[in-house]
């Protein structure tokens, strides 16, 4: 039980990465999870509104068991298997962080100036989760695929776009950070 309460290294966790990708590959799957809102999207109706979702959803019925799976089994690491507490954020990015207005809570990866309820429900709050989700979505659907669909499989398949769309990925998130974020927090 205690190898479960401690985080995995590289060359134990990377192998299984690579063992679940083969699994993919050999039953004719592709890993990705942004492509379960489209799923999701087509069961809820959108295909009358939008031939876009004009799919036969039951062709990715075991995505959404997989997209389950990740929920369930975040919850789970979250709940029962993280009972010494979090304590493996770099000093640095927490002092990044308190220089940029933000309070260290023990025990948490994410500040709560981001993510409480509270925060969620003011007008900064709300207005910064619809335009994320909005370039979420709209970068997700233009990349045809979402970070992890690119990075995992796609640069696994040695596929060109998949290069492009993490390294767009990395200097994105470089501009995010280093630019956008101070302005919108500093």
């Amino acid at each position: 039980m205690d190898i479960l309460l401690q985080p995995w290294p590289w060359y134990v966790s990377g192998p299984l990465i690579s063992v679940i990708l083969f699994l993919f590959f050999y039953y004719g799957k592709h890993f990705g999870v942004s492509s379960n809102l489209e799923t999701l999207c087509t069961i809820a109706g959108a295909d009358k509104f939008s031939d876009y979702f004009k799919k036969n959803w039951r062709k990715r019925d075991w995505a959404l068991f997989f997209l389950t799976g990740l929920i369930i089994g975040g919850f789970i690491s979250n709940t029962f298997l993280t009972p010494y507490g979090i304590d493996t954020i770099n000093p640095k990015t927490i002092e990044d962080l308190q220089a940029l207005g933000f309070e260290y809570q023990k025990n948490t990866y994410v500040p709560e100036e981001l993510f409480s309820l509270d925060t969620i429900l003011s007008v900064k709050g709300f207005l910064l989760l619809i335009v994320a989700g909005i370039l979420i979505g709209f970068g997700t659907r233009y990349a045809d695929g979402c970070t992890s669909g690119h990075a995992i499989t796609g640069l696994s398949n040695l596929q060109l776009p998949s290069l492009v769309a993490v390294i767009g990925f990395f200097i994105g998130g470089l501009i995010m950070i280093w630019l956008i974020f101070p302005l919108l927090f500093s």
